[in-house]
Order: C-alpha cells, then structure tokens, then sequence
C-alpha cells in the first residue's frame, strides 16, 4: 500500500473514533438526563420524610389540683377514685419468654408511716389518699406518694395468687377482714423529685422505692419514673363533676429485694393509673 494512502487511512480512522467517543457521550449525557426527568415527574406527588424534631413544642397549662381533706362535696378537693384507678405489674416469663401480668387488689396515695404499719380491720381504705400534690407547670411543688399490699397481686390464677406469689415475694396470707399494712406486706414509693421531661408534656419523677421482699427487713432504692398528666375534664350529667388522671411508669430490679424465683425476669415493670375526681 502506498504510504500516503495509509496515512490518510489513519488519519480518517482516529477522526472516526473522536466522532464517535462524542457522540457516544451525547447519547449518555441524553440518557441520564431524561432518567432524572422521569424520576421525578414520577416521585412529585409522593410525601417526603419529615425531619426529626429535637426540639417539639411543649404546651402545659397552669392546673393546680390537691387533695385538701377530701371532703365530700368540695369541688377543690380531690379524691382518689380507686374503683377506676389500678396498679398493673408485668415481667418476662422465665426471664425471656411471653409477658406475665398482674395488679394489685389494694394500693392507695398515702406516705406510710412506720406507725401506722399495721392491720386494720376494714375492708375500706385503711389510711386517706392525700399524700400528693400536682403543679402542672411547677414540678419542684408537685409530689405523689403511694403503696400496695403485696399479698393482693391478682394474675387472674388463684393457685397462682394464694401459692408460689406468696412464697416469691415474701409476704403472708390474704385476711379477707383485714387490709394488711404490715412491713412484710407493704411495698411504698415517694417521690424525690420531679421535673418536666424535655420531650414531651409530661414530667421525669425520681422515686424512693422501699420493700422488705425477702430480705427479712426493709431496703429503699432510688429509681427514675415517667409521668403523664391525663387532662382535667368535665363530666356532664344532672350533677356535673370533674375528672383527671395521673400515669407513672417505672421499673425495679426484685433481685435487690431479694426475689430469686427464676419464673420472672429481673426487671418488673410498674404502671400506676390513677384517676381523681372532685364530687
């Protein structure tokens, strides 16, 4: 071949190749942009993620609301409503297994003196439900004491309540006569302090937590609880009374009291609704 025609042969090839390195380009370049157009002509209606808000507006209000002597009648004295209030308790089977669930018959909102641990021969509550006070937008004010009666655990099982719960958990007997405030029966909380939650309306309460469980006399342990305020409301009705809820969830470790039945994990949790009216 002659050398000149070679030469001209290289040189329309390497003009081939940038031709078609551009146009190869082009055709991408078209094809990535019609993808983003589609893309989002297909995605315009669909809701976006919202962003996490760490800093949620907080609304309290200024409710004031204490149980004074309790007197029947008297709008601005608060009563425990107990017939619509519980104290629910639940752990893990077997430590790791399905919930196992309970209450307690008998609890009440009164800071037990170690005077008045004793048995009281009633079937009505033994002491007034007045130890607590709520601020809603001033929790240094705001206190709740209460207690339950160990032996009054219902799991729905009476071989269950009346056995190995009364064995567990190092209490006595139920005497159906009796409401048993005894040591060995009586397990109280009292708050410490309380103070509003950052991230919600409701409030971090730190709890003296005392109970003898097996131990043979009692300890106290401090723990750290959540807790809702459920609205004042009004009840309408031929005589109108008003209603509010307070809700404290919190947990504790039965082996620092000494339970060692391996029927239940080491966490119990606690969840005390109490609801108060002002007939």
């Amino acid at each position: 071949m002659n050398p000149s025609n070679k030469s001209k042969i290289s040189k329309q090839l390497n003009i081939m190749d940038k031709l078609f390195s551009k146009q190869t380009l082009l055709a991408l370049l078209v094809l990535i942009t019609s993808s983003a157009y589609i893309i989002s002509c297909t995605k315009k209606n669909e809701i976006l993620p919202s962003p996490v808000n760490n800093n949620p507006i907080i609304t309290r209000g200024s409710a004031v609301l204490l149980p004074g002597n309790m007197t029947t009648g008297n709008v601005n004295e608060w009563k425990l409503d107990k017939v619509h209030s519980n104290v629910m308790w639940s752990s893990n089977y077997m430590g790791s297994a399905g919930f196992l669930t309970g209450r307690f018959n008998q609890f009440g909102m009164h800071d037990v003196t170690t005077a008045e641990m004793i048995k009281y021969n009633t079937k009505a509550q033994p002491v007034k439900d007045t130890s607590w006070a709520f601020y809603e937008n001033d929790p240094s004010k705001t206190y709740i004491s209460g207690y339950v009666q160990i032996n009054t655990s219902n799991t729905g099982e009476p071989g269950r309540d009346a056995g190995c719960n009364v064995s567990n958990l190092g209490t006595v007997a139920i005497d159906t006569s009796a409401q048993n405030l005894m040591v060995n029966n009586l397990a109280k909380i009292r708050s410490t302090k309380v103070e509003f939650d950052p991230l919600s309306a409701g409030y971090i309460v730190t709890l003296n937590l005392t109970w003898q469980g097996k131990l043979g006399a009692p300890i106290t342990k401090s723990i750290i609880g959540k807790m809702k305020y459920v609205k004042r409301s009004t009840i309408a009705g031929t005589a109108p009374y008003d209603v509010f809820g307070l809700q404290l969830l919190f947990q504790f470790n039965c082996r620092d009291f000494g339970v060692t039945s391996t029927s239940i994990a080491d966490n119990i949790n606690i969840e005390c609704n109490m609801n108060f009216n002002n007939k």
